[in-house]
């Protein structure tokens, strides 16, 4: 699959005409890795207020700009300091947070493959969306075309790679959730 996205000093580009809204949104929720093995992607999703999408609560949450009185769910989280490296909204546009390079607060408490700490060595991708409903087709576009340039650039992530925050931290996450179509998504990867 030729990619539409490039990727320059951790940061996504656009290396196609007429493809998808990129745009950056600097989150200081972010430090450096403790290791240079950028070698997993985490599959999420996120919802703000839960089940409800297109307001920009999921930046201001990743900003630490979330107003507690725009909701009461947020009273409960507006003070806490997460972060993902992109968000893909419902109409398949990116908004990146943390440059690839920079570790992302995204997977918490986690283990892969018998290794502690993903936030490590991992780029995390929230999908604007619910365990339940189902995700678009221009979501697909986009995380097939996001982790088409991530695999160019980290090698380190193949297939075997790619996980969700679920398995990572299960137990305590879902998400993606049993509505993401991990054979659509991957199938998409081969064209």
């Amino acid at each position: 699959m030729e990619t539409k996205f490039t990727i320059d000093n951790g940061w996504i580009e656009i290396s196609a005409k007429n493809c998808f809204d990129v745009s950056h949104r600097e989150s200081s929720h972010c430090d450096d890795r403790e290791c240079d093995d950028i070698s997993l992607l985490v599959i999420h999703n996120i919802s703000l207020p839960p089940g409800k999408f297109g307001s920009n609560h999921i930046s201001d949450f990743f900003l630490g700009k979330l107003n507690p009185d725009d909701d009461e769910y947020f009273q409960s989280i507006y003070q806490i300091r997460v972060s993902a490296h992109c968000l893909i909204r419902r109409d398949g546009a990116v908004v990146q947070y943390v440059p690839f390079n920079k570790r992302a607060w995204h997977a918490g408490v986690s283990c892969f493959n018998e290794r502690d700490k993903c936030n490590d060595f991992s780029i995390g991708i929230e999908m604007e969306g619910t365990d339940e409903l189902p995700y678009t087709d221009e979501q697909y576009d986009s995380l097939q075309q996001l982790t088409t340039a991530i695999t160019k650039k980290y090698p380190a992530i193949n297939s075997d790679r790619i996980t969700g925050h679920c398995d990572i931290a299960p137990g305590r996450k879902t998400d993606p959730g049993e509505s993401f179509d991990w054979l659509k998504y991957k199938n998409g990867l081969k064209n």
